[in-house]
């Protein structure tokens, strides 16, 4: 009786092990073929048939459709260059330039990917309607207050996370270095 109720007890906590194992890769993903640049992080294989199961799982469970990689790639960023955590009650200052690309564009999200809502219906920046000092680099402001030049409000959400999407651009699986890609800069300003 003894061996069997150790048995159940195995089987149990190894069923609790495992489903739990699989629920976090699957909502917070593997560094499995992850490139890392600065505060910008990206899986160049997501839109390949070379994604790992992790990250199929990871979109099948979000219902995202990944970029191609023929067609670009997406970035993510959670925390400032500093590592401090994105929060919308602070002045965070996306600065730089971006890497080659046709066309790319720059949102906002909260935490479980939808955007962030706001009085202006602004919810990021595009190449091509973004302001640019006259070097071609270019400034963004996000905030809960109003800022001169770009502005992107954060409706004061507690945390959120930025995404840049690169269109027809050279940067992928062979990325690795910010001088292989140059990557804006994040860096907080301040907080209310």
């Amino acid at each position: 009786m003894r061996l069997i109720v150790l048995t159940l007890l195995a089987l149990l906590i190894a069923t609790a092990v495992g489903l739990g194992a699989t629920w976090l890769t699957a909502t917070r993903g593997t560094d499995f073929g992850t490139l890392t640049i600065g505060a910008w992080t990206a899986r160049p294989r997501t839109g390949t048939a070379e994604i790992d199961p992790y990250a199929r799982a990871t979109i099948a469970r979000s219902g995202e459709l990944p970029i191609g990689t023929g067609d670009g790639i997406a970035f993510l960023a959670t925390t400032d260059d500093n590592k401090k955590m994105l929060d919308g009650r602070c002045d965070v200052t996306v600065s730089g330039v971006t890497p080659p690309a046709r066309f790319w564009t720059l949102t906002l999200y909260d935490r479980k990917g939808h955007l962030v809502a706001n009085s202006l219906k602004r919810y990021g920046f595009t190449s091509e309607e973004i302001v640019r000092n006259s070097d071609g680099s270019f400034a963004l402001h996000v905030a809960s207050r109003a800022r001169a030049g770009n502005w992107l409000p954060t409706g004061g959400i507690e945390r959120y996370t930025l995404m840049l999407r690169l269109y027809d651009t050279p940067v992928g699986v062979a990325t690795r270095t910010q001088r292989d890609a140059p990557m804006p800069s994040i860096a907080t300003t301040g907080c209310s």
